[in-house]
């Protein structure tokens, strides 16, 4: 490191704080150090030939200085602390309505760890802000250079400390140990309160203590809340109105105050130092390069960073170069997205509301100074003026270019500026009625609007609490903090009326949530493709409210395409972008009206990220489905969704064919059961819409079935015995084999597999044996009449009768693979409510309910059915009513043995081609004789046919007035 450089300017200022030091501190010599180190970065910062411009991100004083510096400077060559690889994006901006953020964006990792994707980072720009400002002048000055000198976005991750687990950053959490204490502040973005996601942020020149105890300290004796309001009432506002020389003194002083004063050894502050060296680097390669003269140059920096410690700051340090590593081969793409004042807050941990004010402050401050900042030319939002004025309010041409450069003036000698500022109170202003009282009269609007019982007494009683507030905090006007407090005192009561509290409210008087757009030139090819084809249906793409669009796709066909893209639309944008309010797109069904609501304005960031991943929204749906099926998290019932999207929505057979492919792939290789009903239910739909729409199924349905028939047959006594395998998912195992097992038998599989699982399967838990009990039912192993005794013996048992909900709740499972058996399980439960008595009943009642709820409620439905078809419908004749399985067998009528069937071509073909018959017969185990010597029609009938006509005739008499009617 090199040496400070040291001037007899600030000897007088060195003295005094020494002397401050010794008088005040405990410990002299330390605090001795740190003043007087401050004093020499000062000295440092402005001795440095290459005139560093110290700046503070959204700030209203340092834009104005800057706009000051520049008309007055017009340098040749600003170097800026931006990611240098963000300068295409620069002339992007003359395109958009600030504020906008710059965003590099990657979703394929090389070199990073995977569970960091997708990677963001976001650089927001407002029009108070210096950098934007310098933006501005270089980009519409001819001859003047931008260079953006900042460490590349790749290097912002590979420079993030990585934890043994290798997990990256999560939203919500700061990739630092805590707030930064300066410089480029890295925050994460939460989606509740900001438009730029989950990303990295980069701001310029952010000011904030990193010293918690320094933060709380002058919070509580500047008699303020929060950051924003110190920085706005104790730095902002003086230096509004300072001289250049005393603006660049007091930002260093700031910036170095901070820095020092910083916990040592911490990674933020290696990270911070890896930077200053990085970007003195790569000036000091461009001056080399381009040969061009220090004095015509300007670096702006954060003030932080301007007071540098390092070894390689400055042009004259004889520091070894600082080697700067390659980039890693993730691919990184860049654009604009929109932001707003609320979305840099929430990102950078800043006030409710600063922004706005800072706005508010910045707009008012340029009407008063007279001067007319920089804008870009075609710049949205605002009216480009021809004509500039400088501080005197004359007319000055505007800056067609840069003067040429000639022999370096010599530099001015550095007076002290410090020692005033430090020492003098700033000038106070007086109470500007006319602003105050128009506030308190909007606000009362404003709260009257929103269901407040405001009245012209709460809008005098906030203009005289203003002013006592601002009194009480030694203030001399009131600021829009003071204002905003008196207002929730005044007017907020117990309770908020509507869905702004008075708070929000007065962000909204004094600037509101001023919310930035990205033009039509400025979006990405797939985003301005979008627009394109949505034209027909007459939307506003810069419209941020929620537009209804009604499609008659029967009285007009050509908006077809409009409907697939909106689909397409709603799979991949958050939900409240495209949101369908009527109409329908499943499998094999398209609805020929529908309607919409859309809100791409206001999701504009989604849209742009959305392309980065393609040209066409078509391409990213294709890459999204097949990525999801080649994830680590791939599962088959993921598979089966994502062939059901690719019909639904790209109807392209080869993407279908691919997938489904892999569907088998995944089914084969689990080991687990757990999304058996999903499956279940996924591969029924798409085996019903290929038989509908198609003569033939494909080739990888026809797979999953014989791949999943074995693999389930395979699993199945395991899954019966497994305590973390429920019976649902055992339920959906089976039913995928009962009902796929004509198709599998045709397709080649062999049903003994199946009754081999089943007979190998020991279950333990109640649920479970009972859907054994109906497998083997289905299978023919269990006759209904044994299920039947066996659920009498458990209703019987005592020691069991607790457990009974559990058999239930099997047998409600049991109805998706054998639904033969709703009767029986609407008889198993009548019974039980028959039979048990009510100390009994009562307490497993709850049990039941509750069980039923949980692992069978789609099954419950069948129950109520069945039930509403087996009991009667009145109470009278509840009272006669007999269940069916307690009524008496009807006893069959024994006919003679020897009785001939009746005569017939079946019966002739039968008797002439004996062979199917004898197969069945022996199949069965019945024996029998084949006979012709009864006659089978006319007088010959069997006997028996004739002595039961003759003794009951009352049948043939009804049948014969029938006939005669």
């Amino acid at each position: 490191m090199t040496a400070p450089t040291t001037t007899s300017a600030f000897g007088a200022l060195r003295q005094q704080l020494a002397d401050a030091a010794a008088t005040f501190a405990d410990s002299p010599d330390a605090l001795t150090g740190i003043l007087a180190g401050i004093v020499d970065d000062v000295d440092r910062a402005l001795a440095e030939p290459l005139e560093i411009f110290p700046v503070c991100h959204h700030s209203p004083s340092s834009a104005l200085a800057m706009v000051r510096r520049l008309r007055e400077k017009r340098p040749r060559v600003i170097y800026l602390e931006l990611c240098e690889d963000l300068q295409p994006l620069l002339g992007e901006l003359r395109n958009c309505r600030l504020p906008v953020a710059l965003q590099a964006f990657a979703s394929e990792l090389d070199g990073f760890p995977p569970a960091w994707g997708p990677l963001s980072v976001v650089a927001p720009v407002t029009e108070a802000s210096a950098e934007y400002q310098a933006i501005a002048y270089a980009l519409e000055t001819p001859g003047v250079e931008l260079v953006l000198v900042d460490r590349s976005t790749d290097h912002v991750f590979q420079w993030l400390p990585r934890p043994p687990s290798a997990a990256g950053p999560q939203a919500g959490e700061t990739p630092a140990e805590g707030p930064p204490a300066g410089g480029t502040h890295e925050a994460q973005g939460n989606e509740d309160g900001a438009l730029h996601g989950d990303a990295v942020g980069v701001e310029i020149g952010d000011l904030r203590p990193g010293f918690a105890d320094l933060e709380a300290y002058l919070l509580h004796h500047g008699k303020v809340r929060h950051w924003s309001e110190w920085w706005d009432q104790y730095v902002e506002q003086p230096l509004v109105d300072a001289d250049h020389e005393t603006y660049r003194q007091v930002m260093v002083l700031i910036g170095s105050l901070f820095r020092r004063l910083r916990p040592a050894g911490s990674d933020r502050l290696d990270r911070d130092e890896d930077r200053e060296r990085y970007m003195w680097t790569r000036m000091r390669e461009h001056l080399a390069a381009s040969g061009a003269d220090p004095a015509d140059c300007l670096y702006v920096c954060g003030a932080f960073h301007a007071a540098s410690r390092v070894e390689q700051f400055g042009l004259g340090a004889d520091a070894p170069a600082y080697e700067i590593t390659g980039r890693t081969g993730t691919r990184w793409r860049y654009g604009l997205i929109p932001s707003s004042h609320s979305a840099i807050e929430a990102q950078f941990g800043l006030a409710s509301g600063s922004v706005s004010v800072a706005a508010a402050t910045w707009t008012k401050a340029v009407s008063r100074s007279r001067l007319t900042p920089f804008r870009l030319d075609g710049q949205q939002g605002g009216r480009r003026t021809t004509a500039r004025r400088g501080r005197t309010g004359a007319t000055a041409a505007p800056p067609s270019a840069a003067p040429a450069s000639t022999a370096p003036a010599p530099a001015a000698p550095v007076a002290d500026r410090l020692s005033g500022f430090l020492a003098e109170p700033p000038p106070l202003g007086g109470l500007d009625e006319a602003e105050l009282r128009g506030w308190c009269v909007d606000i009362v609007r404003l709260a009257r609007r929103n269901g407040y019982l405001a009245s012209t007494a709460d809008a005098i009683a906030v203009f005289e609490t203003s002013i006592l507030l601002a009194g009480l905090r030694g203030r001399a006007r009131p600021t829009p903090y003071d204002f905003a407090d008196a207002a929730v005192t005044c007017i907020e009561k117990d309770v908020v009326p509507g869905r702004r509290d008075v708070r929000r409210l007065c962000e909204i008087l004094l600037g509101g949530d001023r919310i930035g757009q990205v033009g039509y030139d400025a979006l990405p090819p797939l985003a301005r493709d979008v627009v394109d084809r949505l034209r027909p249906l007459g939307l506003d793409p810069q419209e941020r409210t929620v537009q209804r669009v009604l499609l008659d796709l029967h009285a007009d066909p050509g908006l077809a395409p409009c409907s697939d893209l909106l689909w397409m639309l709603r799979h991949l944008l958050p939900p409240d972008a495209v949101r369908p309010i009527m109409g329908e797109r499943r499998l094999g069904h398209r609805s020929i009206q529908e309607s919409w609501d859309v809100a791409l304005g206001r999701n504009q960031r989604a849209l742009i990220e959305l392309g980065y991943e393609g040209v066409t929204v078509e391409q990213v749906l294709e890459q999204r489905l097949r990525r999801a099926v080649r994830g680590p998290g791939a599962t088959a019932a993921v598979a089966l969704e994502a062939v059901e999207d690719a019909i639904r929505l790209l109807d392209s057979p080869r993407l279908v064919d691919e997938l489904g492919a892999r569907a088998v792939d995944l089914l084969a290789a689990e080991r687990t059961v757990d999304d058996a009903p999903e499956v279940l239910r996924r591969i029924r739909r798409l085996l019903a819409h290929h038989r509908t729409t198609g003569s033939a199924l494909p080739a990888w349905c026809e797979s999953f079935v014989t791949v999943g028939y074995a693999h389930y047959c395979t699993l199945l006594p395991t899954a019966f015995v497994d305590e973390q395998t429920g019976v649902r998912q055992v339920g959906a195992m089976l039913g995928f084999l009962f009902s796929m097992e004509s198709l599998a038998l045709s397709l080649g599989c062999d049903r003994s597999q199946l009754e081999l699982a089943v007979a190998q399967s020991h279950p333990e838990a109640p649920a479970k044996i009972a859907l054994l009990w109906a497998a083997r039912h289905h299978l023919g192993l269990l006759p209904l009449a044994e299920l039947r005794e066996r659920c009498a013996d458990l209703l019987g048992n005592p020691l069991v009768v607790p457990a009974f909900p559990r058999y239930l709740a099997g047998f409600v499972q049991a109805l998706e693979p054998v639904p033969g058996l709703t009767p029986f399980v609407v008889e198993v439960m009548s019974s039980a409510f028959a039979r048990l008595p009510d100390p009994v009943l009562l307490p497993w009642l709850p049990t039941l309910i509750t069980t039923l709820r949980e692992q069978g409620p789609e099954l419950v439905p069948l129950l109520v059915r069945e039930a509403g078809r087996t009991f009667p419908g009145s109470l009278p004749a509840l009272d006669a009513w007999l269940p069916p399985w307690l009524a008496p067998t009807p006893v069959p009528v024994v006919t003679d043995a020897g009785a001939a069937a009746p005569a017939g071509p079946v019966t002739d073909l039968l008797a002439d081609h004996p062979a199917a018959v004898d197969a069945v017969a022996a199949l069965l185990g019945c024996t029998g004789e084949w006979r012709r010597d009864v006659a089978l029609v006319g007088p010959s009938a069997p006997a028996a046919l004739a002595t039961l006509l003759a003794d009951h005739p009352e049948t043939t008499v009804a049948v014969a007035g029938l006939l005669a009617a």
